[in-house]
């Protein structure tokens, strides 16, 4: 039977791996876009972050001082029982991790009425979700202003079809990416409600590199995103080249006949995310 103790350790074990290590698919992109980066200015950028990677790796140093807010996603088994305040429980492991691991602490006790830090990252962000069996799935994901800041949603007619979802993507990518710490993984999320695409965009980022589409549709999507996106000549830090993204991951979802939800979120050059099973 899996505890809400097991999910605090999981967390707090999550968030000082994610912090320190860059994820291997991520890493591997970018040894592979190194090796085919005609921009100088890019190779160089690209060359640096496979720099920093290591050092944060080997030194147990953050890869960004922005180490960012936590989402927490489980996927929790129906034949649990979670006995327990599982709320506090997270944010306890996120407040002992930011704390022990000497983490930029960065959440806002309230975006409109009080700017002021909370001083140890809680609340942490936190989805629980159900699937079939026992067990259970902690996915963790630190994620910094500058990526998040780059998201973009909305309800397109759908009669814009799959056009109008690679445009918006393409549109929203062009007008943020600078900002979003390229090279990226760009998760974009389609169908579902207003309220649930951003988590699919979300979750999409949590899809490794190179891994298996959702469908025939998405691959498509995904590999002509890709290369419109990196033909945008952003490049490595904004500076040129080819690697304006490493991959585009898309999830798609049912929706009303009446709409067609497009969300878009970014996972930066620091792409930070562990998955730990459970039970």
């Amino acid at each position: 039977m899996v505890t809400v103790t097991d999910i605090a350790d999981a967390v707090r074990t999550a968030i000082a791996r994610a912090a320190t290590t860059l994820r291997p698919d991520v890493l591997e992109a970018f040894e592979a876009a190194f090796e085919g980066e005609p921009s100088e200015r890019g190779r160089a950028v690209l060359g640096q972050l496979l720099d920093n990677a290591r050092i944060a790796r080997e030194d147990q140093l953050p890869l960004c001082q922005d180490t960012g807010t936590v989402w927490v996603w489980l996927e929790l088994g129906t034949d649990e029982c979670i006995r327990g305040d599982l709320a506090a429980a997270v944010d306890a492991a996120v407040r002992d991790a930011y704390t022990d691991g000497s983490l930029r602490m960065s959440v806002a006790r309230d975006a409109l009425s009080d700017r002021t830090n909370t001083g140890d990252n809680t609340p942490a962000f936190l989805d629980v979700t159900l699937r079939p069996g026992s067990g259970a799935t902690v996915h963790v994901m630190l994620k910094g202003g500058g990526s998040d800041n780059a998201s973009a949603l909305v309800m397109l007619d759908p009669a814009a079809g799959a056009e109008g979802v690679r445009r918006f993507v393409l549109d929203a990518v062009s007008a943020k990416a600078t900002g979003a710490c390229p090279p990226l993984v760009v998760g974009v999320g389609v169908g579902g409600t207003f309220d649930s695409v951003g988590k699919l965009a979300k979750k999409a980022l949590l899809i490794p590199v190179g891994a298996p589409s959702q469908s025939d549709e998405a691959a498509a999507l995904e590999a002509s995103l890709l290369a419109d996106i990196n033909a945008l000549g952003i490049g490595p830090a904004g500076l040129g080249g080819l690697t304006t993204a490493v991959a585009v991951r898309v999830l798609s979802a049912p929706c009303h006949i009446a709409a067609l939800p497009v969300a878009v979120n970014v996972g930066c050059s620091a792409m930070r995310s562990v998955t730990v099973e459970l039970g």
